[in-house]
């Protein structure tokens, strides 16, 4: 898979020379596996491409693990660890949940191995000529320097996971904006499988979703809406003939009834009682009769404003939790310190 790729100073180079060997080692692998998926037709064999190369470095590790203590193993110690090293880089922009318990014991024998030690995927950018960047806000700087990056195979799974960390984190706040953003990534990613669009074409694509996503932050504010009433607002106006048909005001007060009523009415089961939740439904539908809503699209705006409230108030519902261990572990600590 690392024909035509020396990968040598990642084994016996310095630090930095490790960490650019590291950077250079991802940007071939994923331009590899990209090459061989986009020669599938069948999902199931393209996704299999996708995975080649992190299963068989899973495979190897197990066997090295059978073996470590053999002269035989030592000898190619620093190897495996480098490509543990490629593996772990390559899981942790894949998959933002976190680490498996395999990943774990990998991450242990790359540090008893002496293998690199650094996959953090800034550092990774900054060893491929980017500098260390603000990546939480996608800035219109850091955006630049992904697209002008030399290793664009590295830049575009960098982004893609970023993009995707970054519609996740809004997934409490605003369902029918994280729908419409992970669509739109899907299909970008996609069809760049699907050979319909190239590496640089596709990396361009992102860099506007991303440039589109911080927009959206803002979109609210201008708008007079707080984000949880621009929420229930972007679930009322999904369907484009409701827009039409109600106009943005009208919609906005909807939005903000919605949300004063949901606030009042909701219970501390609610999430569990079919009562409960049928009340919530009852509550809705009340308010968008109110207003006019068309009867024709009243169904899939009760849905839609069910489904916002439910992540609004399980947001709710966490902050709460957080909050309260918080607390309880502040008194803890504190009846420590009492005589």
């Amino acid at each position: 898979m690392f024909h035509g790729f020396d990968y040598s100073k990642g084994l016996l180079g310095s630090p930095h020379d490790r960490l650019v060997a590291l950077a250079g080692a991802l940007d071939w692998i994923l331009a590899r596996q990209d090459e061989q998926a986009r020669k599938e037709t069948d999902k199931d064999a393209r996704q299999r491409a996708l995975r080649r190369y992190p299963d068989v470095v899973l495979a190897l590790s197990k066997a090295f693990a059978l073996c470590a203590a053999s002269d035989a193993a030592q000898e190619v110690r620093d190897e495996v660890g480098f490509q543990q090293t490629v593996r772990a880089a390559m899981t942790k922009a894949a998959d933002p949940s976190g680490r498996s318990g395999a990943d774990r014991d990998l991450a242990i024998r790359q540090i008893v191995n002496g293998a690199v030690a650094s996959t953090e995927i800034v550092d990774i950018l900054s060893a491929a000529g980017l500098s260390t960047p603000d990546t939480s806000i996608l800035s219109d700087e850091f955006l630049a320097e992904v697209g002008q990056m030399e290793k664009k195979n590295l830049g575009l799974e960098a982004l893609r996971k970023l993009l995707g960390d970054e519609i996740r984190s809004r997934s409490r706040f605003n369902v029918v904006e994280t729908r419409k953003f992970s669509e739109r990534l899907d299909e970008a990613i996609a069809r760049y499988h699907n050979n319909a669009i190239s590496t640089v074409e596709v990396l361009q694509e992102l860099i506007a979703l991303a440039k589109e996503l911080r927009a959206a932050r803002t979109r609210g504010e201008d708008s007079g809406l707080t984000p949880e009433e621009g929420a229930f607002y972007d679930a009322l106006a999904d369907n484009e003939s409701a827009v039409r048909v109600m106009g943005n005001d009208q919609l906005k007060n909807i939005a903000h009834e919605l949300l004063v009523g949901l606030k009042a009415n909701v219970s501390i089961d609610w999430a569990h009682r079919d009562s409960a939740r049928a009340r919530l439904r009852v509550l809705v539908k009340r308010i968008l009769r109110k207003y006019g809503y068309p009867p024709d699209l009243e169904d899939a705006a009760v849905r839609g404003v069910l489904a916002q409230a439910v992540a609004l108030l399980s947001g709710m519902a966490f902050k709460c939790a957080r909050w309260l261990v918080e607390a309880s572990l502040s008194i803890q600590a504190f009846s420590r310190r009492l005589p």
